[in-house]
């Protein structure tokens, strides 16, 4: 079969690309830009891939093998509901759904039993100890995970694996396309305000995604605002218990509190002692874009809702052996209009803060564009007295290498993506040689 993935550089479509070329079907792609993840699949077999997305494009890859699937990111369907591409597949009677189908159907196919992550924050982090613990307990398993692994691929199919362990994202109601045999809730705080107009509708997908599991970890917390019913398939651990700061030896409590978690849940299926488990878990490497050192000091992390730029920042301060500065690129004009109370206060214990405009995708274009000046007058007057406005270029890169030279802890809160904060740094800032 002959799959092709329209958005495939994204980090819901990418791993989940790599996984159909590991299972042997025949795939190929296109992005309206190219990015580090369309060279890290190509480096990983997936070659045929168009940057563009045109009728043409499309056409002549059909014309040299004719594709059966077309699979599309709900940005596609959300930002262009008659994209050429999908207008071409109506056209050739080629079937075409989001990226859900094609996951449940390699699932049953295969025979595998989901462990799903979700969560508004910190589903990769989760998502990734998930994978490590699996791997180093010797466990077969397949995986899709939205970022690079250190030890493993972003997605992997592997033949001999009884379970599969997905990164479940809300937005677009994804998740709810699944009835995982374990689903592990990281934290419930309403988020895609595009997709779910009040927090009670975010919340009530949260409750049908709990009823959908067989068994379920949550923190208490999030169980009491859901209201959720009481049950035997419904685990629920206390973030508050003092003996995950005391016993987990994690930089950061939310990677702390991330451990616990998953050792909870793979307990579970598992029946391995907790201790035995957080073993593993405490020599745990990271994950890219998630408080990932790009430089001695400097730091991007992937935080773009405020109880996650409050954890990163926690973590900053945690490891910090001077001040800490932040650069701070905000993830959708949209979500800066809805968090816009939130953030008055979130970079107050900061040292300096920098703002580069803010990451464009999937906007409500009724909304006036925020500028870094625009957002700086939101800040309260402790932080607006300490931001530069600033963007992407020379002038920056200097500030950083002089707070770096100073002894100051740098932390880029970025989006990722092709033009972003992230590959910039990179750019920047990452030997070729590295």
């Amino acid at each position: 079969m002959h799959i092709y993935f329209s958005g495939i550089g994204g980090t819901g479509l990418g791993p989940l690309a790599l996984i159909a070329h590991q299972a042997g079907y025949t795939v190929s792609g296109s992005d309206k830009q190219d990015s580090q993840y369309i060279h890290y699949l190509r480096e990983h077999g997936v070659t045929e891939i168009n940057i563009g997305q045109s009728i043409e494009q499309i056409e002549a890859i059909h014309q040299k093998q004719p594709i059966d699937w077309l699979v599309y990111s709900s940005a596609v369907s959300i930002e262009q509901h008659d994209a050429p591409e999908l207008r071409f597949c109506h056209a050739e009677h080629i079937k075409t759904s989001k990226r859900d189908v094609l996951l449940n159907a390699i699932l049953q196919d295969k025979k595998l039993k989901l462990i799903a992550i979700a969560g508004t924050h910190g589903k990769t982090t989760t998502t990734a100890m998930a994978i490590w613990l699996m791997k180093r307990l010797g466990i077969p398993i397949s995986y899709s995970v939205g970022a690079k692994l250190s030890f493993g691929e972003m997605g992997q199919y592997d033949s001999a694996s009884q379970y599969f362990v997905y990164e479940a994202d809300e937005f677009d109601r994804n998740f709810l396309s699944f009835q995982p045999h374990l689903s592990i809730i990281t934290g419930v705080d309403w988020d895609h305000h595009d997709i779910y107009p009040t927090i009670r509708e975010y919340q009530k997908a949260f409750l049908q995604f709990v009823d959908q599991s067989q068994q379920t970890v949550m923190w208490k917390n999030d169980f009491e605002t859901l209201g959720a019913a009481p049950g035997d398939h419904r685990f629920v651990i206390d973030k508050e218990d003092p003996l995950i700061n005391q016993t987990v030896r994690l930089a950061g409590s939310v990677n702390r509190q991330d451990a616990w978690q998953v050792a909870a849940g793979i307990q579970l299926i598992t029946g391995i002692p907790f201790q035995e488990l957080m073993v593993h878990l405490e020599a745990f490497p990271g994950v890219s874009r998630r408080f990932e050192q790009i430089a001695p000091h400097l730091y991007s992390d992937y935080a773009h809702t405020p109880p996650k730029i409050r954890g990163t920042l926690g973590t900053a301060h945690e490891l910090a052996k001077g001040d800490v500065v932040v650069v701070y690129e905000g993830l959708h004009n949209t979500r800066q209009h809805f968090i816009k109370k939130e953030l008055q206060t979130l970079f107050d214990g900061v040292k300096l803060l920098y703002i580069v405009p803010s990451y464009l995708a999937r906007e409500d274009k009724t909304l006036p564009l925020l500028s870094p000046a625009d957002l700086r007058n939101l800040l309260s007057d402790t932080a607006k007295s300490k931001t530069v406005p600033t963007s992407l270029g020379a002038g920056l890169s200097k500030a950083i290498k002089d707070h770096l030279a100073a002894g100051d802890t740098v932390v880029c809160i970025s989006a990722g993506g092709g033009g972003s904060l992230d590959e910039w740094l990179r750019k920047e800032f990452v030997s070729p040689a590295k």
